[in-house]
């Protein structure tokens, strides 16, 4: 008995990486000579992270920190959405944030993109923020998969649930 096997493309950040990333962060910026007497400092606040700094370009600077320990970690710089600095009073601050979850509309995108050149036994059906996607060849999947990672999305995909 031949079975389906599938597997789901979904659009997750690791949270325990972002935290390890954020404290590498905090602690380079508090002992940092750069950073030093600047008042540049970077906090948390439920799932959003807020830099503050006395000028523009330390907080552009506090920000690529931030980038450079989220990549060192392997987080996909496409799931960070932050702001440009704004002046709020006499200090700049960049909001950041994290996007998860693949919209019903990039669902779609990267379903068309397997129905019209992907191999023709494989289904694809959009799950809430998530796309299965179905064969009863293991190879086609593997294709599919080799597709999707092709492609440029302006979003980081995960491929989970192989089976």
């Amino acid at each position: 008995m031949a079975t389906d096997s599938s597997f789901d493309i979904v659009s997750e950040v690791d949270h325990m990486e972002v935290d390890n990333a954020f404290n590498q962060t905090d602690r380079e910026i508090n002992t940092r000579f750069d950073f030093k007497n600047t008042g540049t400092k970077i906090e948390k606040s439920g799932e959003k992270f807020l830099i503050e700094a006395d000028t523009e370009e330390r907080a552009k600077a506090a920000l690529e920190v931030f980038r450079d320990k989220l990549v060192k970690r392997s987080v996909s710089l496409k799931h960070l959405d932050d702001s440009k600095p704004e002046l709020s009073g006499k200090v700049y601050k960049i909001s950041c944030a994290f996007k998860e979850g693949i919209s019903t509309e990039n669902a779609k995108k990267i379903a068309k993109l397997l129905r019209d050149e992907g191999p023709k036994s494989i289904k694809t059906q959009i799950q809430g923020d998530t796309l299965r996607v179905t064969s009863k060849s293991r190879d086609d999947l593997q294709d599919a998969i080799a597709m999707v990672k092709a492609g440029d999305w302006e979003f980081a995909v995960q491929f989970t649930n192989y089976r």
